[in-house]
C-alpha cells in the first residue's frame, strides 16, 4: 500500500513539473517524394535515438511549399527552391523567414521500359526534349537510332510519362530541358508544374515509376532510387561536354562542383547542365524548408538537433540509398544556417 502511494505521488510530481511519462514530441512535415527514401531512413533511425516522432507526408514539392506557406507543417521539403514571392508570402502569413537547408543531392534519371533495347540507351538533350515535346513518337526514329547503333529499337510508339502533381523532380527535369532546348524554353519552361505537351501523368516518383514498369514502350523521369528499386533501365544522358554519362554518386558530385564555388547565401541553386566531362546533367539538391523563427521553441530545438545530425552522421546513409552526400563545403554553409534558427 505504501509502495503504491509512493508511485502515485511520484507520477503526480512529474505531472506538476510539466513532464509527461513516455511523451514523444511529434514533428509534422510534408513535401518532396524525391528524397523520401532517405528521409524515411533518417526519421526512423533518429527517432530511436531521440524522443522525437516524425510524421512526413510524401505529397510532392508543390504540396510541401504550399503547406509551409500556410503554416500547417513544422517543416516542408522541396527539390525546387521557393520563389522570392513565395518566401515573401510565408513571411507575411507566418511572421518568419524560411531557410532552405540542402540535405543530399540526387539524380533525376530518364527511365524506360523497352526490353528489346536493353540497358544503357543513349539520349542527347535534343532527342530527350523531342520525345517529351511529343515530336519524336517512335522508338525506331532515326534520331534515336543514330546515337544508338546496334540497339534493338522496335517500331513501337513511345509512351511519355510525367508527374501529375506539383513536383521538385519535375522542376529539376524541366530546368534542365529549358537550358538545353530553345523550343522547350519558349513553349513549356520550367517549374514544379508545367503544361505538358504529351504523355500520361503519375502521382509522385512512385507513380511515374509504376506506370513505366507496367507499360512497355514507356519513358519517364524519376529520382535514381526509384528506378533502382523498381529494377528499371535508365538512359545515359549526353552532358554539356558531349559525354554520355550514367547517374552515379561521382557524376552527381561532379555536377555540384561548379555550383559550390558560387553558392548563393540563401543556398538556393541549380546544378543542371553543368560544365565538366564527368558531370551528370540532370542533378539537383533537395532542401528541407525550415522556419527561422518557430512559434514552438521545443519543436525548434528538436528540428535543430535533427538537422545537425543529418549534416553529420545522417550523410553516411546517402550512398546506400542512391543519393550523393553533401560536399563538406555545403555542410559548413548549412551549419551556419541551422545555427541561425531561434530556439530560445
Amino acid at each position: 500500500m505504501i509502495r503504491t502511494r509512493t508511485i502515485l505521488l511520484s507520477f503526480a510530481a512529474l505531472v506538476v513539473s510539466g513532464v509527461t511519462l513516455n511523451a514523444q514530441l511529434k514533428l509534422n512535415g510534408a513535401g518532396a517524394t524525391f528524397p523520401y527514401v532517405i528521409y524515411s531512413k533518417w526519421f526512423d533511425v533518429y527517432s530511436k535515438m531521440v524522443n522525437v516522432q516524425f510524421n512526413y507526408q510524401s505529397i510532392g514539392s508543390g504540396g510541401g511549399i504550399k503547406q509551409t506557406i500556410e503554416g500547417t507543417v513544422d517543416f516542408g521539403a522541396t527539390d525546387g527552391p521557393m520563389s522570392n514571392d513565395q518566401l515573401k508570402e510565408v513571411k507575411d502569413k507566418q511572421g518568419s523567414d524560411v531557410l532552405h537547408i540542402p540535405t543530399v543531392m540526387g539524380a533525376v534519371v530518364v527511365t524506360y521500359n523497352l526490353p528489346a533495347a536493353g540497358k544503357d540507351l543513349r539520349l542527347t538533350p535534343d532527342v530527350l526534349a523531342g520525345i517529351f515535346l511529343g515530336q519524336i513518337t517512335k522508338w525506331n526514329d532515326s534520331k534515336i537510332a543514330a546515337i544508338n547503333p546496334g540497339k534493338g529499337l522496335p517500331d513501337q510508339s513511345i509512351i511519355v510519362v510525367h508527374r501529375s502533381d506539383g513536383s521538385g523532380t519535375t522542376n529539376i527535369f524541366t530546368d534542365y530541358l529549358k537550358k538545353v532546348n530553345k523550343t522547350w524554353a519558349v513553349n513549356v519552361g520550367a517549374g514544379t508544374s508545367v503544361n505538358w505537351p504529351a504523355g500520361l501523368g503519375g502521382k509522385g516518383n512512385e507513380g511515374v515509376a509504376g506506370i513505366v514498369k507496367q507499360t512497355e514502350g514507356a519513358i519517364g523521369y524519376v529520382e535514381l532510387a526509384y528506378a533502382v528499386k523498381n529494377n528499371l533501365a535508365y538512359a545515359l544522358i549526353q552532358n554539356k561536354a558531349g559525354e554520355y554519362v550514367e547517374a552515379t554518386f561521382e557524376s552527381v558530385s561532379a555536377a555540384a562542383a561548379g555550383a559550390i564555388k558560387n553558392m548563393p547565401e540563401d543556398l538556393r541553386v541549380s546544378i543542371t547542365n553543368p560544365e565538366g566531362k564527368d558531370s551528370y546533367p540532370i542533378s539537383g539538391f533537395t532542401w528541407l524548408l525550415v522556419y527561422q523563427n518557430m512559434k514552438d521553441k521545443e519543436k525548434a530545438r528538436a528540428i535543430v538537433g535533427f538537422l545537425k545530425w543529418a549534416m553529420t552522421d545522417g550523410q553516411s546513409y546517402a550512398k546506400d540509398l542512391y543519393y550523393a552526400p553533401l560536399p563538406k563545403e555545403v555542410v559548413k554553409l548549412c551549419e551556419t544556417k541551422i545555427n541561425s534558427i531561434a530556439v530560445k
